[in-house]
């Protein structure tokens, strides 16, 4: 007689479809961006992964990279209601949100409010230049992308299912801008720098921008697809002392709150460390990482892969930074290398093959 499967052997064979299924959709995801988009692979999995962990991402570049147009073709890729809202100094919250308007009947004369939806409710919303608006139209981000709902006249309403907010911001022009908040900031899960392109890539868009030639994006993942991608995500094992690592990591940015004492970096250059929301996303973003790369479980070299896009805008420097021109990046990246780990990656790798398989 045939025996039954092990529940372990049913785990694993479950667990290597679900990796399949991830790499097959990442990689569908990243060809068709790759007929628009020349180079960029960082930043397309930071903002990849962003999606997929049910965040929010900040993109941040100079004119002319052209960060509206990867967002576009990202949201192209996938069979999502894309809007896009241009910030600008006189856009009004109701202008995102939506307002009531009087409506009459005219048969019986009877009149009524009616909400009419505003550009918000939508799957995937392009906040172009997000800081050219004042803070109190910022603010009407702040209730959608936290709760996924908008609140108009006292009446709660839902925004589809799933949402993401893809903003953009120019770091040059600052006259006639509003810098975003700690409290917005925070709602972002990375925040993403775009760069220059290198000489190859650059002359690559030359090429492509001479020529005529449409190009067809294909819809490649549904809103099924999403949803069991971060299912997967959430679901990727980590090691109790992967988890510990992220968290000294994220409190040694504290003074007066790591573990041991401060590290010098963060007692000379900053007045105020990340909050919880940063250990969340570390996890998530380093579970992405993995099951992107073809691994089934979390290690620290994960953690330190997402740790810059994560941290970047949750640290507040002071003025002995701004003095010695030292950025939020370089204190992350001292961090990283200070911050011991109670295990390495092989030996985390090791131990999990060995408890999942």
């Amino acid at each position: 007689m045939t025996p039954e499967p092990t529940d372990h052997g049913d785990q694993a064979d479950s667990a290597r479809a679900t990796l399949e299924h991830v790499r097959e959709t990442y990689a569908g995801l990243r060809t068709e961006i790759a007929k628009v988009i020349v180079g960029q692979d960082e930043v397309i999995e930071q903002i990849l992964t962003c999606i997929f962990c049910r965040g929010h991402a900040l993109v941040v570049g100079v004119p002319g990279l052209a960060k509206t147009l990867l967002i576009s073709t990202i949201a192209r890729t996938m069979s999502l209601d894309f809007s896009r809202i241009q910030f600008t100094p006189d856009l009004m919250p109701s202008d995102i949100t939506g307002t009531e308007v009087i409506e009459e009947d005219r048969t019986t004369g009877h009149r009524a409010l009616r909400f009419v939806h505003g550009p918000i409710f939508a799957n995937v919303i392009l906040a172009d230049e997000i800081n050219r608006t004042p803070p109190k139209t910022q603010a009407a981000l702040l209730e959608s992308m936290q709760e996924r709902q908008v609140t108009v006249g006292g009446v709660r309403h839902e925004l589809p299912k799933p949402f993401f907010v893809l903003a953009t911001q120019n770091p040059l022009e600052q006259e006639g801008t509003y810098p975003l908040p700690e409290a917005q900031l925070d709602r972002f899960m990375f925040q993403t720098l775009i760069k220059y392109p290198s000489k190859a890539e650059e002359l690559e868009v030359m090429r492509r921008s001479n020529t005529r030639a449409d190009v067809e994006i294909k819809q490649v993942v549904s809103p099924e697809d999403i949803e069991r991608v971060t299912s997967a995500i959430r679901n990727v094992p980590i090691s109790e002392s992967v988890m510990r690592y992220a968290l000294r990591l994220v409190r040694a940015t504290r003074v007066g709150e790591g573990d041991s004492d401060t590290p010098q970096i963060v007692s000379d250059y900053v007045s105020w460390g990340a909050g919880p929301r940063a250990s969340e996303y570390l996890i998530l973003g380093a579970k992405a990482r993995a099951l992107f790369g073809g691994e089934t479980h979390t290690t620290p070299d994960h953690i330190r892969e997402v740790a810059v896009p994560v941290l970047r805008h949750r640290v507040l420097l002071n003025f002995n930074a701004e003095a010695d021109q030292v950025t939020t990046e370089d204190v992350v990246r001292g961090l990283i290398q200070g911050v011991g780990v109670e295990e390495s990656s092989q030996a985390v790798r090791a131990q999990m093959d060995d408890v999942y398989g």
